[in-house]
C-alpha cells in the first residue's frame, strides 16, 4: 500500500480530547491500546486495511462502546 504511514486525528472516547497518531498500514491489520495525554485514560485502536479499496480503517473505542 502507498504511503504506508498516515497521521490521523482521533477524539478520546474519555475526555474529547483530540489527538494525532500515526498508523503505520506496512505492520497490516493492527490491534493495540494507546494513553490519552491529556486524561490518561486507555483508548482502544483497531486498524484495519482494505487492500481492495487501498483504504485504511480505524475504529476508536472504550469500556466495549465503539466511537469513531
Amino acid at each position: 500500500m502507498p504511503h504506508d504511514i498516515k497521521v490521523q486525528r482521533i477524539e478520546c472516547p474519555h475526555c474529547g480530547h483530540h489527538i494525532r497518531v500515526s498508523l503505520d498500514a506496512s505492520e497490516g491489520d493492527q490491534d493495540y491500546y494507546e494513553e490519552c495525554p491529556a486524561c490518561c485514560m486507555e483508548m482502544h485502536l483497531n486498524l484495519h486495511i482494505d487492500e481492495y479499496y487501498k483504504k485504511i480503517q480505524l475504529a476508536v473505542a472504550s469500556d466495549n462502546e465503539q466511537y469513531f
